[in-house]
């Protein structure tokens, strides 16, 4: 019990983390091109957990059995990132937040055909529902009346596809590599790519300019760290629905940081989300072990 509830309580604080370092991201944007604020997310993310895993177990378990595979999802984390923290730039950060939540659901889909997974009535039934949730946020004309909602709507979602394809190489990898490769290789190829786009789109920044682009990648490496023991502790059909409890913490930050207070509409489509959310990862104890 005492584990479980280590577990939970490491879970809960790295999504808190991951919407702490959102949030100093969209705050960033307004200082720094897309392309710098993702280069410090990973450069430093990466030596972040390089350090940490060189002093706990004593040496880089870097060599891979799968590099192009290790690479591809480093790479696929990068586009993840430029597409989010380009949407972070025109809407707000529960809006943003509360779309990519389609990528467990559009993750479940995956599995079940690219993977070959058993998938049974009920997690169809969450996507299904989640959906319906991401096309509330979204407001399609035909369904609602009133202003369109701005076209950066649509990066998250995007962001949520390109993800559900990261977790299933993740998958696809955990059989193949040791767990701390994969952590390692996360934003290795990630760094080079956004490097390479520095000296096109550069400003120098200030110290404290420097200590929050380095503070990105501390936060985006501890997030990972503890996601990783919280999930050493506490099985996943425990763990994954308290994911959607990261919505909650980004309309806190939203509201306190940006004054950006969601409207009816959008509070509706988080909670159907959320729901659908739930049902995909909630276990199926009778007939669909599996799915």
């Amino acid at each position: 019990m005492q584990s479980r509830l280590a577990g939970v309580a490491l879970q809960l604080a790295a999504l808190a983390t991951f919407v702490a370092m959102d949030t100093i991201i969209k705050l960033m944007t307004a200082s720094f091109a897309v392309p710098q604020v993702m280069w410090a997310r990973f450069l430093f993310g990466f030596v972040t957990v390089a350090l940490v895993l060189r002093i706990v177990t004593g040496h880089f378990p870097w060599r891979s059995r799968a590099p192009g595979a290790q690479t591809l999802r480093s790479l696929i984390l990068a586009a993840c990132n430029w597409l989010f923290t380009t949407a972070l730039v025109h809407i707000p950060l529960a809006d943003a937040t509360a779309v990519g939540f389609a990528s467990p659901l559009l993750t479940v889909a995956l599995a079940a055909l690219w993977l070959r997974e058993r998938v049974g009535w009920r997690r169809w039934a969450g996507v299904a529902i989640g959906l319906v949730g991401v096309l509330v946020l979204l407001r399609p004309p035909f369904l609602f009346a009133g202003e369109p909602v701005h076209w950066a709507m649509l990066l998250p979602l995007g962001t949520a596809a390109l993800f559900a394809v990261y977790q299933i190489l993740t998958r696809k990898l955990a059989a193949i590599d040791d767990p701390r490769t994969t952590i390692l290789h996360t934003s290795f190829a990630a760094a080079i790519v956004t490097s390479a786009a520095l000296p096109f789109d550069w400003t120098w920044p200030s110290a404290g300019g420097w200590g929050a682009l380095v503070l990105l990648g501390i936060l985006g490496g501890a997030g990972h760290g503890l996601l990783v023991m919280a999930f050493a502790r506490a099985p996943a059909s425990l763990l994954a629905p308290m994911s959607y409890t990261q919505m909650i913490w980004a309309v806190l930050a939203s509201v306190l940081v940006f004054s950006d207070v969601p409207d009816a509409i959008t509070l509706a489509g988080m909670v159907v989300i959320a729901a659908g959310g739930v049902l995909v990862a909630l276990p199926d104890r009778t007939r669909d072990p599996q799915g």
